[in-house]
């Protein structure tokens, strides 16, 4: 019976590492669940400092009443709370990661790692730079469809190197990105839908599903 094993438990490594070189299995469930707590926070102080005034994601109030807002500070605080929120999130995903690396002896910076973060980084860049345009021309109430779809796209981009569930939650991105462009004055709501919720509920699903389950 244990001769009959042999092959199979060999198959089984010969697979596992070939699944270690392809891919990136670091990733942690929990620093999804993090960075999605992280972004309801900045959301949340978001929200708090325009006054929850509507007339910021509804077009034509926008356009009629701009003069009257206080939107040469309330981008600058926007892109700061952004800029926080991005930073703690990828200081939370480095410390789970590399913890989960950790304790499964896995190394952290691999071939896999590289080419999932460039493939990551050219759609996050781009989407970072048309953001800036759009502040710049004003257009505030379309930030938050962009990063949604830039965000997503760089999660199918890159999810070719790690887990599938990273394509499903870009693909899901995309989709509340579009809406979001569709449906221009609850921006803000999708947003923290995408980057809060979605995250939270994706992170916790990849957790169990290939994390929680080794612990034990």
């Amino acid at each position: 019976m244990e001769q009959n094993q042999e092959p199979i438990q060999q198959l089984n490594a010969i697979r596992n590492m070939m699944e270690r070189s392809s891919r990136f299995i670091s990733l942690s469930g929990l620093s999804g669940v993090a960075a999605g707590i992280i972004a309801l926070i900045g959301a949340g102080v978001a929200f708090f400092y325009l006054d929850f005034d509507q007339r910021y994601f509804d077009i034509d109030r926008y356009f009629m009443e701009r003069s009257y807002l206080k939107f040469d500070h309330s981008w600058l605080f926007i892109t700061l709370d952004a800029l926080i929120v991005l930073g703690l999130a990828l200081f939370s995903g480095i410390y789970f990661t590399t913890r989960k690396a950790r304790k499964k002896g896995l190394k952290i910076w691999d071939s896999a790692a590289r080419r999932m973060v460039i493939n990551m980084f050219i759609p996050l860049s781009a989407g970072g730079i048309f953001c800036l345009i759009l502040l710049y021309h004003h257009l505030v109430f379309l930030v938050a469809p962009a990063t949604l779809l830039f965000y997503g796209l760089a999660l199918v981009n890159a999810s070719k190197y790690t887990f599938h569930e990273v394509r499903v939650l870009g693909i899901s991105e995309i989709l509340l990105g579009l809406m979001a462009s569709w449906l221009v004055g609850y921006g803000l709501i999708f947003w923290t839908v995408g980057f809060g919720v979605l995250h939270i509920f994706y992170g916790m699903m990849m957790h169990y599903r290939y994390d929680a389950k080794h612990d034990e």
